[in-house]
């Protein structure tokens, strides 16, 4: 079983507009349309069996509203493959109401995105929301490291990841794009035996630019191989989740690029889907 834990899809008329605005403040080329028909027609084209959509509530008027649309892909998950976290932020006022109707509403996680929320990690604001979804037994999963739509700012780093853990006690954390894009030096010293799972999102290969002139060649590429396969081999592949962040990675190269890795098939598999089944409590 293939399980992509990390993809984006908006409302048809949202991602008509929004998915335009990004490639702008990116200067990247989306792979898809970001709804989720076209999500489906990409599951289908790289043979993945599910995807979670990870939304992102930008500002605190958004997150019941975001949170209702989430659970309405749930309810058609079964038969599409596509499921969703929900989201909160941490301006919410009441928090822990709307993170125990998340539960309620059958989500297993929210999704966090300190750099659009403009609030760090281990901030008091977030650390409560950790606490909280630690509660009830919800699974957080964060961007970590820099954001390539906003060039230098990281709300996300290692260091935050530790201070928040300590803060917060025992929940179920992932940290995105390996650990945090391009701090991956920091991630390998300072988060080996952090208890973090690892998502493979937005990793390995190259930036994928519009035609703009905004990028140097020497910006493209992402991790090495070489320190890819040194992460996983260092954490520990069951803590490794496959994730793609489409639209901004293509579901089929990301897998095919993924499989050409000299990993064995147990870490493969387990990477690929086992790991994530688990986790989320997922049928064959």
């Amino acid at each position: 079983m293939v399980i992509d834990i990390h993809t984006h899809t908006f409302p048809d008329k949202l991602a008509a507009t929004t998915i335009p605005k990004l490639e702008g403040m990116s200067h990247t080329r989306a792979y898809v349309d970001g709804t989720v028909s076209g999500l489906r027609t990409s599951m289908a084209r790289a043979g993945v069996d599910a995807s979670l959509v990870l939304p992102v509530a930008t500002n605190p008027r958004q997150v019941v509203h975001v949170n209702d649309s989430s659970a309405q892909i749930n309810d058609l998950g079964p038969e599409t493959g596509v499921y969703s976290f929900g989201c909160m932020h941490p301006d919410f006022s009441d928090y822990r109401a709307e993170l125990s109707r998340v539960k309620e509403l059958g989500m297993k996680g929210i999704k966090l995105h300190p750099v659009y929320q403009g609030v760090d990690f281990d901030d008091i604001r977030t650390l409560r929301i950790l606490d909280r979804a630690a509660e009830l037994g919800l699974i957080v999963l964060t961007h970590s490291g820099l954001d390539i739509g906003f060039p230098g700012e990281v709300r996300v780093t290692p260091k935050m990841v530790l201070h928040a853990i300590q803060e917060v006690g025992p929940l179920t954390l992932i940290l995105a794009h390996m650990g945090g894009w391009r701090n991956w030096e920091e991630v390998e010293e300072l988060l080996p035996y952090a208890p973090v799972y690892l998502d493979t999102s937005y990793s390995l290969g190259s930036i994928r630019p519009l035609d703009d002139g905004y990028y140097k060649p020497e910006d493209l590429p992402m991790m090495g191989e070489e320190q890819f396969l040194r992460i996983i081999r260092t954490f520990g592949y069951e803590r490794f989740l496959f994730g793609t962040d489409s639209p901004w990675s293509g579901q089929q190269e990301s897998l095919e690029r993924f499989r050409a890795l000299p990993l064995t098939d147990q870490e493969k598999d387990a990477i690929l889907g086992g790991n994530a089944q688990r986790l989320l409590g997922l049928q064959k």
